[in-house]
């Protein structure tokens, strides 16, 4: 886990720095190669830009302030039993879900406003027997990840069109090269290709809500 570190509010960071509310910590190498291109996130972090790719609530940082956001993490959040009256999850995420949380507080977030609590703490461990197949999985980033952006922005933008196809396309570059960069070459590999696969499939056969 990076580390994050209090700063001054007139604080100007560095290409390889994220900084957000007095905070900052080093930047992952994809958002600063996407810095670096210009297809950084525009937005803060906990909302979606109209291309999609933004940044979690992961890069919240610890202040103990609660932030305004519309998208929360599956695994850190609570809702009032009153709300699946009326919002119930997906069914196009049937099974193992990728991305049915984003999906599913992105519409609840129309209807009013959901706030993250930087003071709340807790532990959420992932069972990796659940996951999918790295190929799957790979698929799965770009088909389900398409399907959250355009149920988000229906009709986006050409120009946001093509800086998601752009940046999907280059975290697809960014796999293959960990085939030669991590030890885990099998992985890298197979995700790469379940994202090619998953992008050209979408030219042909795109999810439909």
């Amino acid at each position: 886990m990076k580390r994050v570190e209090k700063t001054t509010e007139d604080y100007v960071p560095k290409i390889h720095e994220f900084y957000y509310d007095g905070w900052k910590k080093a930047d992952g190498s994809r958002f600063v190669l996407r810095k670096r291109l210009g297809l950084d996130s525009n937005v803060k972090p906990g909302f979606l830009p109209e291309f999609s790719h933004g940044r979690s609530i992961g890069f919240i940082p610890p202040s103990g302030k609660i932030y305004e956001v519309e998208q929360l993490m599956g695994g850190v959040s609570s809702f009032r039993k009153s709300v699946f009256t009326s919002f119930q999850f997906s069914t196009y995420f049937k099974g193992y879900g990728l991305y049915e949380d984003a999906d599913f507080t992105l519409r609840l977030s129309k209807t009013g406003k959901l706030y993250i609590n930087t003071n709340a703490r807790l532990s959420h461990y992932h069972d990796p027997s659940g996951r999918p197949n790295q190929y799957r999985y790979g698929k799965m980033v770009v088909r389900n990840g398409w399907y959250v952006w355009r149920i988000k922005n229906e009709k986006p933008t050409l120009n946001a069109r093509i800086k998601w196809h752009s940046i999907t396309l280059l975290l697809t570059v960014i796999r293959f090269i960990n085939i030669f960069t991590t030890t885990k070459r099998e992985e890298a590999f197979t995700e790469a290709l379940g994202r090619t696969v998953g992008w050209f499939s979408l030219f042909f056969r795109k999810p439909k809500p």
